[in-house]
């Protein structure tokens, strides 16, 4: 177990669990106790504790990051140092890592979130620049998502006042080799724009899902940095916003000269283009270039930025087109040159002829007789029939911006531009998509206007407020909305939010989203609850059964009767869930009652036996005088009287009755013997 978990700092701070380690410190969950509430706790590392400059940095750290107050940068609520340890005390942030975000969206972001998060990472660095901090080590893994959709950039692990001087590529920069500054790699003077590029990187690995260099080792994609241009996101990926790769290759730019000058610069351009999309920032593609330039074995791109109206094939298939005309021409003009010297070669072998000119001259006067002729009567006689009418090519306007194109008279010629229909399409918004009448035909002199219909863009939905709303509700809504819920969603315990409702949801409310886009959302399974084991309750009886169902906190069901032939009636026929199955604490428990055997399906019974009526003999001979005699059947008298036994040594009676009995004769008060009787003998 760690050795800090359960331990109370400065008799305020309890640590609670280890939540993650980073190169210099580990951080903990932990309950502040005089305000409350939750923190994290950043404490150095044993090993490098025991270090004195390492001890310094952990400190300047720390104060540096105290002087940061922004709603995108984690807060510092704490400083405190001492002989034996030393540790911040932070906001607990209760999101993801960006990078975690990119791997569960499939590493490759809508450029419209990228750009929603670029903001506020901008903003950030805005602040902390406005404060002398520089960060020197942006990357997703260090700015974490909230569930609001918020970022806040983390771990300035290695921030320095801006006057501390010089990086070096420790190793400690190799493990974040991907995302830092050329200057940075070299191990030269770095500034807040070396933030910026890192930040450019960070927004490049957002929109296209890969990361501008790769390498086997981290020195190789280091010397990338230094030397190297990766390829424009347009080029991977031609939906992406030719203004929004304009912004992400300059703030990439090799040479920090060329980057945006500050935050707060490039954060006006990323405002400009949320407003208008199809704006066009004017930057030379000299900016893109190594400070020292390319040399023949270097990696190189093409221009970042173009003009637009054209896309980046075609102006690749133009090229191509002019370099294969300029070798067709060298090969005609060759050929044709070989050509002239052949023939020039053959003539001198012809044998000479008299002269022709005479009868040259004469064809020729005949022929311009005849051609006077024919031009008189074209321009006379058959001047209205031979007439041709007068067309004018039509210009091709599909796949140009409107904005570009309609005041262009050198394009439009004689044309007007009449802006018809805007449809929804994933062309750019502006984008011309279909013309009357249609590029490169021809058309009389009477049609002077060209009607366009116009790409309004893609459809746009903005994600709706999910918060609080039940999952069923929210399922449907999403897709009224035209996107798609992920089905089935996750489902987590929470204390606070009702069983069976919204948690929270990615992408994050507001953020502009094209139709059919995949909505994750975690649902509520209420406080958690303890896991029992399912109790016995078959053959008990109703009363003892409900008993033990609220004994184990388990919640009372329905209580089903039934016809049984062998359970007793009252008693559990059978339960459910079963005996001895995992439930948690109040599950819902339905029983089966025994109603006993059903009437309806019992055999008929027997008719009654009907009674007989049988003479029975009580013998007096073993008596002398007068006795009395009394005979019991069943408790009830049938014969009582007395006897001379001396004149009548034996008496008889009838009885009447039913199956085998026992009569008691009693003589004089006293049981003499018993007599059986079956009247259901013949």
């Amino acid at each position: 177990m760690d050795q800090y978990i359960g331990k109370l700092l400065d008799n305020r701070y309890e640590i609670l669990e280890l939540v993650g380690t980073g190169g210099m410190a580990k951080v903990y969950k932990a309950r502040d106790h005089r305000l409350n509430r939750l923190v994290a706790i950043k404490i150095l590392r044993e090993e490098l504790a025991q270090d004195a400059e390492f001890r310094r940095r952990f400190h300047d750290e720390s104060q540096a990051v105290a002087m940061l107050s922004h709603p995108n940068i984690v807060a510092v609520y704490d400083v405190s140092r001492s002989s034996e340890l030393e540790y911040i005390v932070m906001e607990l942030i209760d999101g993801i890592t960006l990078k975690q975000y990119m791997q569960k969206k499939g590493n490759k972001l809508n450029w419209r979130e990228a750009l929603h998060f670029i903001t506020q990472i901008t903003k950030a660095l805005g602040h902390a620049h406005s404060r002398g901090i520089i960060h020197r080590d942006i990357k997703p893994h260090n700015i974490m998502v909230l569930r609001d959709g918020s970022v806040k950039v983390a771990d300035f692990g290695i921030a320095r006042v801006a006057s501390g001087g010089h990086s070096t590529l420790t190793q400690e920069a190799l493990g974040s080799v991907h995302y830092i500054s050329p200057e940075q790699a070299r191990g030269s003077h770095i500034d807040s724009r070396s933030d910026l590029y890192s930040t450019g990187v960070v927004l490049y690995e957002m929109i296209t899902g890969r990361l501008p260099f790769e390498g086997d080792t981290p020195v190789s994609v280091a010397i990338q940095h230094i030397n190297s241009i990766p390829l424009s996101p347009r080029e991977l990926d031609p939906t992406i916003p030719e203004a929004l790769e304009a912004i992400t290759m300059k703030a990439m730019a090799p040479n920090p000269d060329n980057r945006y000058l500050s935050a707060n610069e490039m954060l006006t351009d990323l405002e400009e283009f949320r407003k208008n999309p199809n704006i066009n920032f004017d930057y030379s593609a000299a900016e893109f270039s190594p400070e020292d330039g390319l040399d023949d074995d270097r990696t190189q791109i093409r221009p970042a930025h173009v003009t637009s109206g054209r896309t980046s094939g075609e102006r690749r298939y133009e090229e191509e087109r002019s370099i294969h005309r300029s070798r067709r021409y060298e090969d005609d003009y060759s050929s044709h040159r070989r050509g002239r010297y052949e023939d020039d070669d053959d003539l001198d072998e012809l044998p000479r002829r008299s002269p022709i000119w005479p009868i040259v001259l004469a064809a020729a006067a005949v022929l311009l007789f005849v051609g006077l002729m024919g031009y008189f009567l074209v321009n006379t006689i058959f001047a209205d029939m031979l007439a041709k009418p007068v067309t004018y090519p039509v210009p091709n306007l599909v796949g140009k911006l409107y904005e570009d194109v309609k005041d262009n008279t050198e394009l439009l010629g004689r044309f007007q531009l009449v802006e018809g229909e805007t449809v929804t399409n994933d062309a750019d918004p502006g984008t011309i998509l279909e013309q009357s009448p249609e590029g490169e035909s021809s058309v009389g002199e009477t049609i002077t206007e060209i009607t366009v219909t116009i790409s309004g863009g893609p459809e746009i939905i903005p994600m709706p407020n999910l918060d609080g709303m039940e999952y069923n509700a929210a399922y449907r809504l999403l897709q009224e909305k035209g996107l798609k819920p992920v089905a089935p969603p996750t489902y987590e315990d929470n204390d606070t939010v009702e069983k069976g409702y919204i948690i929270s949801y990615t992408p994050f409310k507001d953020i502009p989203l094209s139709p059919g886009t995949e909505v994750h959302m975690v649902v509520s399974r209420g406080p958690k609850v303890e896991e029992i084991d399912m109790p016995n309750l078959v053959g008990k009886t109703k009363t003892e059964a409900e008993n033990e169902i609220n004994m184990y906190k388990l919640t009372p069901g329905r209580m089903e009767p039934q016809y049984d032939e062998t359970v007793e009636e009252g008693k559990v026929i059978s339960q459910y869930p079963l005996a001895n199955a995992k439930v948690d604490e109040g599950t819902v428990v339905n029983l089966i009652i025994s109603m006993g055997p059903d009437p309806d399906k019992q055999p008929p019974e027997p008719p009654a036996p009907q009674p007989s009526t049988k003479t029975v003999t009580v013998n007096l001979a073993s008596f002398d005088g007068l006795v009395n005699v009394r005979v019991l059947m069943d408790g009830a008298q049938v014969f009582g009287q007395d006897v001379d036994a001396n004149m009548e040594p034996a008496v008889e009676f009838d009885v009447t009755g039913t199956g085998q009995k026992e009569l008691s004769v009693y003589i004089n008060g006293v049981l003499d013997n018993t007599i059986p009787v079956d009247f259901d003998a013949p």
